[in-house]
């Protein structure tokens, strides 16, 4: 899939004027150029997003940049995220033993680093995958709490950290990718409809209820399907048929 900047804009949620100004800033690598036009691929996708994400966290450009140029390094983000002096700016100190139990949600970036050192990337994959999020340089928050679990019990299962991380990456990709044609879908037929209507009370009430639908029904198509395939390929496997279906 390629997007033209304005596409790219409108699948992540953001304007092309903030787009040029990561371009600027260099923290989004340049488009595949064909002809006259610039092409950007699903990575550029992921990168606007994590990069969105971060900002929403108050994390400025300059701190992105250098996180970001790590990651693509394959360094050891630890330094960046976990006890770096400076990230976007802000300063901090390495926490001292007393500091280190932080309160509430918070949770110290070593402790994840410790948690996920076994995955190249680790912090910065966890936070791509949308299962925690930075609170500052060195402290970090539940973002997800069901990804989380959802993690913690493949692990439990004895998959490893990396193979987890990796199927939720592509989770999220395929999830993207159906969230967006179901939106396009929404445009083309309820909303055209609506811009097309007298655009009164009872025009609006429908849209609303049409909109409140597309909020959820698609999770709930998905989440169907998906364990009916599950279920067909699970019974269809010689070696897993005839295990008990609980223990």
């Amino acid at each position: 899939m390629e997007y033209t900047i304005d596409e790219l804009a409108r699948a992540a949620g953001t304007t092309v004027r903030s787009l040029r100004v990561y371009h600027e800033r260099g923290v989004l690598p340049p488009p595949q150029v064909k002809g006259r036009t610039g092409y950007y691929s699903p990575d550029h996708l992921n990168r606007v997003r994590t990069i969105s994400r971060l900002l929403d966290r108050g994390i400025k450009l300059n701190g992105i940049k250098e996180l970001l140029k790590a990651w693509d390094r394959g360094d050891d983000l630890g330094d960046i995220l976990g006890v770096g002096p400076l990230l976007g700016g802000m300063e901090s100190d390495e926490p001292s033993a007393d500091e280190s139990a932080v309160p509430g949600d918070a949770i110290p970036a070593t402790e994840l680093q410790e948690r996920y050192a076994s995955v190249p990337n680790g912090l910065a994959r966890i936070v791509a995958a949308g299962l925690y999020e930075p609170v500052d340089a060195v402290t970090y928050r539940p973002a997800d709490r069901q990804l989380i679990r959802i993690a913690e019990q493949l692990a439990a299962a004895g998959v490893p950290d990396a193979e987890v991380l990796s199927e939720l990456e592509r989770i999220r990709a395929d999830s993207d990718r159906m969230a967006r044609r179901f939106v396009d879908l929404f445009h083309r037929t309820a909303w055209q409809k609506y811009r097309d209507s007298e655009q009164d009370a009872a025009d609006l009430a429908e849209l609303t209820t049409q909109l409140q639908l597309a909020r959820t029904l698609p999770g709930k198509a998905a989440a169907e399907l998906v364990n009916k395939f599950v279920a067909h390929y699970i019974d269809s496997d010689s070696e897993l048929a005839d295990l008990p279906a609980e223990a």
